[in-house]
């Protein structure tokens, strides 16, 4: 009797650590799954070298993060707000309304500022009569930006004529914000990028870029219209494109 009692403890107990070892194997799994979601795959530099990513996130999240310090920095919405305000204004609108007369934009485009901020970009498209404008930034700021991630953008396919943006540099996925801009414009849609090229960039950017080169070989789906060079707010270099007319983008959301 001793020994069936003894057989059956020893069971038991071999059990126990069996289902325990079971446990803890599938809560590591999961949490190994969890942690490769989260863990940053770097993306590899352009082909020709000129553009490049800065190292340091180890997470998409830190990454998130560090695009919110300065978005929510509460010093830097001030000025955005108040003495920025209509600087910035002035100097968009001048800037639309010559892409207007080089009929790259019209009153009737339905446009949008990526990384719009405040939405200072869309004020001033609404100020030279290009209506239905809205801006995108990781913090909303109404009536005139909206929450989105420009890596993922909260539209769908085919939804604007004009694109513009002044934070390509802010982009960890480079490739990825440009397909999502190709995936939003309609064909025959215009996107004008501002970057800098002969100056680094401030110290919330993700890339760093030293030629055109790559931005017209991501823009896989849509044409080089032209590049020259402006003074946009410490960004030196305008590039524009134009999509294509008969390239179907079989993306959906």
């Amino acid at each position: 009797m001793k020994l069936v009692q003894k057989k059956q403890v020893i069971f038991k107990s071999f059990v126990i650590t069996i289902s325990l070892s079971i446990v803890f194997f599938l809560t590591f799994a999961s949490v190994q799954r969890q942690q490769r979601k989260k863990t940053v795959i770097t993306t590899p530099p352009a082909p020709t070298g000129d553009l490049r990513i800065r190292p340091g996130y180890n997470s998409y999240e830190m990454y998130i993060q560090r695009q919110l310090d300065k978005t929510q920095n509460p010093k830097l919405r001030q000025i955005w707000m108040t003495r920025d305000w209509d600087r910035k204004i002035n100097v968009f609108a001048t800037f639309f309304e010559n892409l207007k007369h080089e009929n790259l934009l019209g009153n009737t485009s339905k446009s949008l500022c990526i990384g719009a901020r405040v939405g200072q970009e869309v004020a001033a498209l609404q100020r030279v009569g290009v209506a239905d404008s809205v801006g995108i930034d990781l913090v909303p700021y109404p009536p005139l930006v909206i929450k989105g991630d420009f890596h993922d953008q909260p539209f769908d396919n085919n939804t604007f004529d004009f694109e513009f943006s002044n934070v390509f540099d802010h982009a960890l996925y480079p490739s990825k914000f440009v397909r999502e801009i190709e995936r939003t414009l309609r064909p025959n849609g215009v996107c004008v990028l501002h970057v800098a090229l002969s100056r680094r960039a401030d110290k919330y950017s993700a890339n760093d870029l030293y030629s055109t080169t790559p931005l017209v070989e991501m823009f896989r789906d849509s044409e080089l219209v032209r590049v020259k060079k402006v003074d946009g707010f410490g960004l030196d270099t305008e590039v524009v494109f134009r999509k294509n007319m008969m390239k179907k983008n079989n993306r959906r959301r």
